[in-house]
């Protein structure tokens, strides 16, 4: 009984640990020809009807004794083979949804989408082969890489990794700069994919260090056929003074260069705005009032990652160097949708059409984004790490979620939690909720009291004898600490109260 209770985070784990690889070894050592790899992948990005809806209603593993496909896993190389059959039984538990009858299409800034999700101006999105191969598998448009009228030289290495105390990638820095190609093999691809991809969305980025480069490149790009351009106000690491965020923070020259790409094309335009900035709604009601049709937000954060305690240098490490980068992942993502939540607050902005981007690797992620407010989604980080494969789960979580939840279509989820965001002082302040514990599930590992005695408020103390917590509500201020600290999900909240009730 003890096992099931924690059997679902085992599964969680256990999915965490696998590698994710290509052409899956445990799929091809599967003698009853199921795809363990897409039900752990589904399960890894939080498509769990997805997951369930790859399994059969009798499942083999119960009475598969070969267990192959545990052998041929590849983490086993490293220390121990996932649990591959695990992982399936737990799955066929997870809960039934099909997606059949739903759609995630939707219109942004007048333009069909067959899905939300697109590929964010970055390395993802810098070549036809690249942009082929995932407009084939499900990704919507993309916003190709940022297109100047001049070519930059890069450093190598560019890219530096964030880690988690178990290894995980949970960020990126880079200091990579805009197409490494030329205006004309850039301005080739583009029409190219527009000619080979007629329904999907190609936006082309655009950066100009003068009112006449930003005009040249808006004519230029708007005649190879595009849907789209996006303006680049934002990056925040060229090696050019008076582009990228030098740009986006000074609203005077946002109204300047949007005005002049608008006087070279009649297609929707994005300003796309930095976050290195206090207030994004300046910058952004002077895009909108120059000519924007939207806004894109937000770019990477201005940052350092991994100073190393002997050399003192800092990566990506050039030649003993190293410069202020773009960070990028999933921490990312509180910063970037407090930023849309704001501009969406903002009576001149509240009605622009917002396409969000920072940390989106999972349906859920993009959900966030269209709650406040955001009709279009632009990924990259999670493409560098697992690939353009997400979209299938990506496209499948949201349309199951949409089924689960009753709703007709996309655009009733937009917006929806805008009302939900009020200011500090409209906050009930007469009411708490208590934690509530359950003894059984607790394991006595104490990491709530610890919180609690070294961060909070000491309401917690421990039973010498079950190791497990003792409460105290003279002390609790229900802030909630003890729930987010504790591994096992035995701390939940109570119902609230009225604070004049304890009294």
């Amino acid at each position: 009984m003890q096992g099931e209770a924690y059997r679902k985070l085992t599964v969680f784990e256990e999915t965490n640990r696998c590698l994710l690889c290509l052409d899956a070894p445990c799929t091809a050592a599967c003698p009853s020809g199921l795809e363990p790899d897409r039900v752990i992948r589904s399960i890894r990005f939080e498509n769990l009807m997805g997951a369930r809806n790859r399994l059969p209603e009798r499942l083999p593993c119960a009475t598969c004794e070969s267990l192959d496909c545990v052998k041929a896993c590849l983490k086993g190389k490293m220390n121990e083979a996932v649990d591959i059959p695990l992982i399936l039984q737990e799955a066929r538990t997870f809960p039934e949804q099909r997606a059949e009858g739903t759609s995630c299409s939707l219109r942004f800034c007048g333009i069909a989408c067959e899905n939300p999700f697109f590929l964010s101006s970055s390395v993802v999105g810098s070549n036809y082969e690249m942009i082929a191969k995932a407009f084939e598998m499900g990704w919507a448009g993309v916003v190709y890489k940022s297109i100047s009228a001049f070519v930059p030289k890069d450093a190598s290495p560019r890219f530096g990794a964030l880690r988690a105390d178990n290894g995980e990638i949970i960020g990126l820095k880079n200091i990579e700069q805009t197409s490494d190609r030329t205006l004309a093999e850039n301005l080739a691809i583009l029409q190219r994919l527009k000619q080979d991809f007629p329904k999907k969305v190609v936006i082309a980025s655009i950066m100009g260090r003068n009112e006449e480069e930003w005009t040249e490149l808006a004519e230029s790009v708007t005649a190879t056929g595009i849907d789209m351009i996006e303006c680049n106000f934002s990056c925040p690491h060229m090696a050019a003074d008076g582009v990228g965020s030098d740009v986006g923070q000074n609203p005077d020259l946002v109204k300047d260069y949007i005005r002049a790409t608008r006087k070279g094309t009649p297609l929707p335009i994005l300003a796309k705005m930095t976050s290195n900035t206090g207030n994004m709604e300046i910058p952004a009601i002077a895009a909108v009032q120059a000519g924007a049709t939207g806004i894109a937000a937000i770019n990477t954060i201005k940052s350092m990652v991994n100073i190393h305690p002997i050399t003192f240098g800092s990566d990506p490490d050039v030649n003993g160097k190293t410069s202020v980068g773009g960070y990028s992942g999933k921490a990312v993502k509180p910063i970037a949708l407090h930023f849309i939540q704001s501009m969406k607050a903002n009576e001149q902005l509240k009605n622009i059409p917002v396409s969000g981007m920072g940390g989106i690797t999972t349906w859920r992620d993009a959900l966030e984004y269209l709650a406040v407010g955001c009709e279009n989604v632009q990924v990259t980080t999670a493409v560098m790490l697992y690939g353009y494969r997400i979209i299938e789960d990506l496209v499948e979580g949201l349309r199951c979620f949409l089924a689960s939840g009753g709703y007709a279509s996309l655009s009733e989820v937009i917006g929806k939690a805008l009302p939900h965001v009020v200011s500090g002082e409209e906050l009930d302040r007469d009411s708490l909720q208590f934690p509530r514990f359950d003894k059984e599930r607790c394991v006595g590992c104490g990491r709530c009291i610890v919180s609690c005695y070294d961060g909070g408020h000491q309401a917690l103390c421990q039973d010498p004898l079950t190791r497990k917590p003792v409460f105290d509500p003279n002390r609790c201020v229900g802030c909630h600490l003890c729930i987010a600290v504790c591994p096992v999900q035995a701390i939940t909240p109570s119902k609230r109260i009225l604070i004049d009730n304890l009294r």
